[in-house]
Formats: C-alpha cells, structure tokens, sequence
C-alpha cells in the first residue's frame, strides 16, 4: 500500500468519523441507554444501523443527514441511528446482519420494517412520510461554497484581497464524498469573513486546472492567501477544528466551529498599546491620543481597517460620555446577544464588545 493511500484512507476515515457524530438537532445518536426512551414510543422512527468503517455507510452519511436535518421539526418522527462497533448487542437485538441497515419503527412498537429502498435523502424522505404519516420536503440548504470553473477562476482564486480554500474533487471520489459535509460546514462557519473564500472545483471535469496545480490526487486542498497565488497545499487534518484553525490562523479571523467570533475577534493590538494610554490620560492627554488613533487606523488594511473604525467610535463615545461609557455600553450588548438575532448582527454587537472590553480592561 502506497504512503499516499493510506493518507487517503486515513482521512476518510477521519472525516467519516466527524459525519457519523453528527449533533443530535438533526440525526438521534442511539445507545443501550436512550434507544427504548426515543423509539417505539410516541413517535415513529427511521434508524440506520452503521458501522464507521462501512463504505456505504460513509457514502449514506451526507443524505442521512440532509434527511435528519428536513425532519428536524418534524415532531411525530425520529430520524436516528446506532453505531454497532459500539453498541453490538443492539444491532444484534434487532437483527442487524450487515451495514447499513435501515428499519422503520410505528409508533408504539418496537416491531421494525426492514427499508429496502433507494439510499437517497430524497427516498428515504417519501418512506418516512408513507409510514410516519408526514408531509416533509428534503430542505434545499443553499451552498456557502463557491462553485468554481474555468470562467470564475482567476476572478476568485486570483483576488489579492482574498485569503482562498480550494478543494479540487472528483464527483465519483468516495473521500470528496464524505469530506462534502464537513466541508460545508467549514464554508458556514467563514460566511460572513469578506476577506475568506471556501472553494471547490471540479478537477475531474476542468483537467486543464487540476494539471496546472499538479493536483494528483482526490481530494486535494490548496490555500491561495493574499500574498502568495500560486498556491500552498494544505496538510492538516480534515475535521471541522482543524479547518477552522487553520483559517483563523492564516487568514487572522477568530470563529469557532458554530461561526460565532471569540473574545478575540476585532482585537488590534497596536491599537489596544493605545487605548491603554487613553484610559490612563488626563482629559487634555486624550484628545492627543485619540488623534494617534485615528492616525494608525488610517495604516490599517482590509478586516483590520473596519474592526480600526470601531476603536475609533469607542473613543469618541468615551470623550463624550466619560468613563463608565463602556462599561454601561458592554451590559448593554450582552443584553442583545443573549436575545435570538441575526448572525450579522450578532457579530456587529460581538465585535464592538470585545473592543470595549480593551477599555475597561485597561482602566
């Protein structure tokens, strides 16, 4: 087996793994503990029987979990499954004999139906509404991901204002397959980052472009930064953590794995030098240190330069509203964020707050 194999083999593993832990919003992880608790009893359910191995487990995983996220609010029905490496004894009790395996439970029994079905989303969506009386359409979850070809390339991936992921896949890949989900995870997670694109192309169908980036391989990963367009390939791991490290890492963003900034996000460091000054001066000091603000927000470049304007309005606010400006205006904001609002807008409250922490901090 050759080393590049077994890299491959590797990841899809790995990105097995991430899909087959899906949150329990969307697809019921099922054990010895909840098994009885969530099915047979007010609700029908669907259950997949996996083993993380399983290859056509692996190539299931993306469309159960579009079906697990179409009956999210689906209250009359449980879309589940149950890793049997983990949980034998269970599969065993309902005769599971190979992977995957897909029954249907009625409400009220623990008498399944074996599903003999097509294995798409779009299938198992009309059993599940056949037995379980529903009425549920596969939801149409727009892509974050930036389709690219021959015609957009160079547009996108060539931008010197944008920092650029690209996947060149294959469709029949099986490894692009299950990296597909995580990979549009990772592309959520970067949504509102106007300096950040997450890309893919189709190398098998566009060559010419997978040649001139000797892509030889499927998947593989190349990250075009600002500052260096012919291209850096990716080495990292494949799960959600690692993509978004490494694109807080390069790229300078502060996300987490659900999108949300961290505590860090908006922070400039040559301006926070400053605002310590500010918050020790005098009133006659502060009005020259505001103006060593503005100069420096002017040198300011890209995500840096917006998050410099923020610094800039504190300050002014804090000259005109005293001291306890941003202390009153930080509860202020968490009083917002603690309401359910906007993901643009809850990183517009997010980022002016972690840059008015700076001020009380430094006070």
């Amino acid at each position: 087996m050759t080393s590049l194999l077994r890299t491959w083999l590797a990841l899809g593993t790995l990105a097995f793994l991430f899909i087959s832990s899906v949150s329990a919003d969307d697809v019921v992880v099922l054990s010895e503990d909840n098994f009885e608790k969530e099915v047979g009893q007010d609700r029908g359910a669907l259950v997949e029987f996996y083993a993380p191995w399983c290859g056509h487990c692996k190539k299931l995983a993306p469309e159960y979990e579009k079906l697990g996220a179409s009956f999210k609010k689906a209250k009359s029905v449980v879309i589940g499954k149950v890793d049997c490496d983990e949980h034998k004894s269970l599969c065993s009790k309902y005769g599971v004999s190979g992977y995957p395996t897909i029954q249907w439970f009625p409400k009220g029994s623990l008498d399944p139906k074996k599903y003999e079905g097509a294995r798409t989303a779009e299938a198992l969506a009309e059993f599940v509404n056949k037995e379980g009386g529903t009425n549920v359409k596969i939801a149409a979850i727009p892509s974050s991901v930036v389709v690219l070809s021959p015609d957009n390339f160079d547009e996108v991936v060539l931008d010197n204002t944008k920092d650029v992921l690209v996947e060149f896949y294959a469709p029949w890949c099986g490894h692009c397959k299950a990296l597909a989900p995580i990979y549009e995870k990772v592309a959520t997670v970067f949504k509102l980052d106007e300096d950040v694109v997450i890309a893919n192309l189709d190398a098998d169908k566009y060559k010419d472009l997978g040649e001139k980036y000797d892509v030889s391989g499927f998947p593989t990963l190349k990250f075009f930064p600002k500052n260096n367009k012919d291209g850096e390939d990716y080495n990292g791991g494949r799960d959600l953590d690692d993509f978004v490290a490494f694109i807080n890492e390069k790229s300078g963003t502060s996300r987490d794995s659900k999108g949300q900034l961290t505590s860090q996000a908006g922070i400039v460091e040559s301006l926070d030098e400053l605002v310590k000054e500010f918050v020790k001066a005098s009133n006659d000091e502060k009005k020259a240190i505001f103006a060593k603000i503005e100069e420096e927000v002017e040198k300011l470049k890209g995500s840096a330069a917006r998050n410099g304007k923020i610094y800039l309005k504190a300050v002014k606010s804090s000259l005109e509203k005293g001291g306890d400006y941003a202390k009153n205006e930080i509860q202020r904001l968490e009083r917002i964020l603690e309401k359910s609002i906007s993901p643009a807008k809850a990183d517009e409250f997010t980022l002016k707050k972690n840059i008015l922490s700076t001020f009380v901090s430094s006070s």
